[in-house]
């Protein structure tokens, strides 16, 4: 039987090889890293209102808007409510216009 010598390779193929090889590395690692980010974004809870928080009756939220301290209610009938965020009590009311700032929502 003849068995003929393995073919060397050129040096110029073993380094695209290496560089191919390495390239789907950082590639199977960059895809892990956004799937665990993404999983750890979505397990969020998100912000945590407090649990003494009301609306008067008939009254019904439209935005809410968070501070250091404070919760801002934007209603539906054009006013703004600043509640205390530990407490949960009224600290503000702003009145707007109906007309002031364009269309309402209902409009």
């Amino acid at each position: 039987m003849d068995e003929s010598p393995e073919p060397i390779e050129p040096a110029n193929l073993r380094f695209l090889r290496y560089l191919v090889t390495g390239m789907m590395v950082v590639m199977v690692v960059g895809l892990v890293t956004l799937v665990v980010l993404l999983v750890m974004r979505f397990r969020d809870d998100g912000p945590i209102l407090p649990e003494n928080l009301t609306l008067q009756d008939g009254v019904a939220a439209q935005a809410v808007t968070m501070g250091d301290g404070w919760v801002a209610i934007v209603t539906t009938d054009n006013r703004i409510l600043i509640h205390d965020r530990i407490t949960g009590a009224v600290r503000q009311e702003v009145v707007l216009s109906p007309g002031a700032f364009g269309a309402s929502a209902g409009d």
